[in-house]
């Protein structure tokens, strides 16, 4: 729930400073010293405010959520964004669960939706296993391109389970097209992999820790590949495919030049910027 997290890091780097600051002034005046005890103390209890008031948000904005009319997969996009939406669909993988709140990649037979900040508790969770029928509520939302179902409700329903096969979108990289395919489960076959950055050696590196390299094991990965002399930027998602997982493995040991073919699901950031599930090297 990076997005929720934000705030929430904030405060908790500004307590981290303020601690810091308290070790360094062990020789301040008592008038000093209390003062560093007060802001710690106030800067410690912003932090826990944060959490519980991104938690109470999410509780709130669901109990406002009712199930109206299902929709297919046109209407939905066809709706105004920030306005209530149903839809029935099935869970393909799920990315994070956070203080009664989750993110979940779903696909139905006529498209894919992104539901973030369902509600649910970490009990219900572990029960949305993929392939699994849920009706959702929630509003349409954007986030920097990113169409997605925020601050939702959802039901489990009875039916066969359905897994999603991914749809090969390579011809639609660099078109409008592609956004047709936002959050379903996708593939993308004969991409070079490219340098993606340097090292401190000054080395070009198939990866880096986060978008910048500023990162670390754990963190997202971002790494370059390119289709008919176009490069484009992918993402392993940390909280959808840990550091423990294959794909997260398989793209730390990526070497520039290889041809690859990669599957995962078409998430959006100011263009497209898929989480790679899978990589497999021709």
């Amino acid at each position: 729930m990076k997005k929720k997290l934000a705030a929430i890091l904030v405060a908790t780097m500004a307590l981290s400073l303020a601690a810091c600051g308290g070790n360094n002034a062990s020789t301040a005046a008592p008038a000093e010293s209390a003062a560093a005890s007060t802001a710690a103390e106030s800067t410690a209890a912003e932090s826990t405010a944060a959490e519980s008031t991104a938690a109470e948000s999410t509780a709130e904005a669901a109990s406002t959520i009712a199930f109206g009319d299902v929709m297919t997969y046109e209407e939905f996009d066809a709706a105004e964004i920030d306005t209530p939406v149903t839809v029935e669909t099935y869970v393909q993988a799920k990315q994070s669960w956070w203080e009664g709140a989750a993110t979940v990649y779903t696909q139905a037979e006529d498209g894919a939706y992104l539901i973030y900040g369902m509600g649910c508790t970490e009990e219900e969770y572990a029960k949305l296993v993929p392939g699994t029928k849920i009706k959702v509520a929630g509003y349409k939302s954007e986030w920097s391109g990113e169409i997605e179902i925020t601050d939702a409700i959802y039901e489990i329903e009875e039916g066969e389970a359905f897994i999603a096969e991914p749809t090969d979108v390579t011809e639609f990289l660099g078109t409008d097209d592609l956004a047709k395919y936002m959050n379903q489960y996708v593939s993308f076959t004969g991409m070079t992999v490219e340098a993606a950055g340097k090292d401190d050696a000054g080395n070009d590196v198939a990866f880096l820790y986060n978008w910048d390299g500023s990162g670390e094991e754990g963190n997202d990965l971002y790494f370059n590949v390119s289709k008919d002399g176009k490069t484009y930027t992918f993402t392993v998602e940390s909280y959808l495919t840990g550091a423990d997982t294959d794909v997260y493995q398989a793209v730390k040991a990526l070497e520039i030049g290889q041809t690859v073919d990669l599957t995962g699901f078409l998430y959006w950031y100011e263009g497209a910027n898929p989480h790679i599930t899978s990589v497999k090297v021709a």
